[in-house]
């Protein structure tokens, strides 16, 4: 596991986001101790996993799961550092729409897919537009809650950038709910959540929603 500590995942009494999630640093098994855990699962389902087709699946699936939850292995802070104040006379916000994401829900580990509308209105400090889109794969790549997710993006950008308002809304697909349990596919859920100049004025909210 990296050696950076995530400023966003630890507790702390001036972090605002401590009262969505806050994530504590868990002591990982070995790669041995994982594919042992998938060997097991396959058991449970009721295949054999020293047949031919599944004899390499453990390892697939343990290298998976470091690229679906790398997220946890980043520091949205510190992709956010690196600002532009060069910037000057802009005065409206910023958007970067449709960001494609694949996350898992955190229930039942099974993907959301879907799509992310990120804007701010710059303060002093400006971000390269990439750098959005970095912000939502950090959250989508961990277990969530799109509830959560849609938060933490805001808060991360509203408290290392320090903007006039920042807006989020997340457009997106459940397989828990359209692949099992009352599997209804087509279904979506949508989150928004509004800081600053974004949720004091409804007409600026509904600029931003209608270009979505």
């Amino acid at each position: 596991m990296s050696s950076n500590k995530n400023h966003e995942n630890k507790p702390s009494e001036d972090n605002k986001t401590s009262d969505v999630v806050s994530f504590k640093e868990v002591e990982r098994p070995s790669r041995e101790e994982a594919e042992e855990a998938v060997r097991t699962l396959i058991k449970w389902a009721g295949d054999d996993p020293e047949r031919t087709g599944m004899i390499e699946t453990p390892s697939r699936v343990a290298k998976a799961y470091e690229e679906f939850f790398s997220g946890y292995r980043e520091d949205a802070e510190a992709v956010l550092a690196k600002t532009f104040e060069d910037i000057v006379g802009y005065d409206d916000f910023v958007l970067v729409k449709n960001i494609t994401f694949t996350s898992h829900c955190e229930h039942h580990i099974v993907p959301i897919v879907g799509h992310a509308h990120v804007a701010y209105w710059p303060g002093k400090k400006v971000v390269g537009i990439s750098k959005l889109a970095r912000i939502v794969d950090i959250y989508a790549k961990r277990m969530v809650s799109q509830e959560n997710m849609t938060r933490q993006i805001a808060d991360v950008i509203d408290n290392t950038l320090e903007p006039r308002g920042v807006a989020v809304y997340i457009d997106a697909v459940h397989h828990c709910m359209s692949h099992r349990g009352v599997a209804k596919p087509g279904s979506s859920t949508v989150t928004s959540t509004f800081t600053g100049v974004f949720k004091e004025d409804k007409d600026l909210q509904g600029r931003f929603l209608n270009s979505c």
